[in-house]
């Protein structure tokens, strides 16, 4: 019998490569943070009409959540490394014109673009990842490294935003991706090896449309749900993303080179992983919306406070994904996935305490618990994703992890958006004071911070007794939100665990690959 041969160390190079790989993460998460401190200038410069400042907001988003499978697939079929460099090189160029765009049809077009380039790097970077490291526990540590760049761009997003903000044009935010694009340019072509599937067809182009208009059709009508409720236009534009997804799905299944393998489904770790890091997407961005709001518009908070009440959540983030790959040396990965789902619960149980004396320390704890415990299923998620699938179909699981995640978020701030404005306004209204103007009513009972406009437009003892009803229901809101949060990732627990019965680690690590 011939002994299995251990896997192959990384070397410096590989390591090395891992840093230059981290950059464009880094990068592309401080992208879709740094964007809502620039609005206000945006505004007062471009001056773009409501339909238009929506559209630069949200283009960015579709067109990365769109062109994510396609951009996985197109990275093994000509390189992922090639793929890398070339989506590098666009977002540079699209980055400087974002920057001078002097119209804004301009910055609308160069944030589609960005999105477009944005798309090739995560599925291309992690694919990357399982090229370079064979040995299972320094892949899963690299792996924790590639989250923990996202997790650092996100916090760093804010703050660096703000110093160029204070310093320079509503610009000079975008000019912050040339550089480090630049360097991956430099260095990507000695340090990353290159991957592509040698005998993958061509890409079949009616599957490309079908998965950008189902896509696209979708998110926009949950966005839509999420901004005016479940009115027409977003249930038709729903309707229509999921027949054009069965098309997409039925077209997959009947054609030589999918741009799918939806036989990735049938494997029962691949499955499971792709549901819990999904689910726990939703349930993570369904309340984070709630928090960002209680943190300013009920306890007072000015945005840079509000941002380093946050800043221990992102570290909570750095902290469980370099920790993970040190636990799957002891624990297996069912397990891993199974209790990091049980303590994010936990975590969001803590959120429905937060209405007491001691209310922001509490929703700061709240939130670093659940930044450990879904940091794992992260880390150690995103490591089955990509294991289960063969070596030539990397780069599309990767980039089946990244669009479930997309979809998930937008779900979670459809859903628990809807459901938690929806209490509020019951509430509010069953407590609002009386004789309050119409226009101001309406206002109030939109958003908590109509509330807050409103209050400030009455007499004193009117304004307060208003403003101190709307918080109390926007914290019910926020604690039922959170609840349904917890009641959800304990029940994906529960259901990743009945899929992946692994009593022994060599099992979980068997059924993983």
């Amino acid at each position: 019998m011939t002994p299995v041969q251990p896997a192959p160390k990384a070397g410096r190079r590989e390591w090395t490569g891992l840093a230059v790989i981290a950059l464009p993460c880094l990068v592309y998460a401080m992208d879709l943070t740094v964007l809502n401190l620039a609005l206000p200038a945006i505004s007062t410069d471009l001056a773009p009409s409501a339909a238009q400042m929506l559209w630069i907001i949200d283009i960015y988003g579709f067109m990365v959540a769109g062109l994510l499978i396609t951009m996985g697939t197109l990275g093994d079929r000509i390189g992922r490394r090639r793929l890398l460099l070339a989506g590098a090189a666009a977002f540079a160029l699209t980055s400087v014109l974002a920057a001078f765009a002097s119209s804004p049809g301009t910055l609308i077009a160069a944030r589609a673009l960005l999105g477009v380039a944005g798309a090739t790097l995560a599925p291309s970077t992690l694919s990357l990842i399982r090229n370079m490291f064979h040995d299972e526990h320094e892949r899963q540590f690299a792996i924790g490294i590639w989250i923990t760049a996202f997790s650092v761009g996100s916090a760093l997003g804010p703050l660096i935003g703000g110093v160029m903000l204070q310093y320079f044009w509503w610009g000079s935010t975008f000019l912050l991706a040339v550089p480090v694009m630049a360097l991956l340019l430099l260095l990507g072509p000695s340090l990353l090896p290159e991957y592509r599937d040698e005998h993958a067809g061509r890409i079949d182009l009616p599957s490309v449309a079908l998965s950008l208009s189902a896509v696209l059709s979708t998110i926009y009508g949950l966005k839509h749900a999420a901004t005016l409720g479940p009115d027409a236009p977003a249930l038709v534009a729903l309707l229509a993303g999921v027949s054009l997804g069965v098309l997409f799905v039925r077209r997959q299944r009947s054609i030589a080179y999918p741009l799918l393998d939806v036989a990735l489904f049938r494997r029962p770790a691949f499955s499971a992983t792709v549901a819990a890091y999904a689910l726990s997407c939703l349930a993570m961005f369904g309340v984070y919306i709630f928090i960002a709001q209680h943190l300013q518009l009920v306890l007072g908070l000015s945005p840079l406070e509000a941002g380093v009440a946050i800043l221990p959540w992102s570290l909570g983030f750095v902290f469980g994904s370099l920790l993970s790959p040190r636990l799957a040396r002891h624990v297996s990965a069912v397990s891993i996935l199974v209790w990091g789902m049980a303590i994010t619960a936990v975590g969001f149980a803590l959120l429905t305490l937060i209405d007491g004396p001691h209310g922001l320390a509490v929703l700061v704890a709240a939130t670093v618990v659940m930044s450990l415990g879904m940091a794992p299923v992260f880390t150690i998620g995103n490591d089955i994703i990509v294991s289960s699938a063969p070596p030539e179909r990397a780069g599309a699981a990767a980039a089946l992890s990244e669009t479930s995640a997309e979809f998930s978020g937008a779900l979670g701030i459809a859903l628990f958006g809807s459901l938690g404005t929806l209490i509020y306004r019951h509430l509010l209204t069953g407590s609002m004071p009386a004789d309050l103007p119409a226009a101001l009513s309406t206002g109030a009972l939109s958003t908590i911070g109509g509330a807050v406009a409103a209050a400030a437009q009455l007499p004193a003892p009117a304004g307060a007794a208003l403003l101190s009803a709307a918080h109390v229901a926007f914290t019910d809101a926020l604690q039922f939100t959170a609840a349904c949060g917890a009641v959800l990732v304990a029940g994906a627990s529960l259901l990743v665990a009945r899929i992946l019965r692994a009593p022994a680690k060599t099992a979980a690590g068997a059924d993983a690959r």
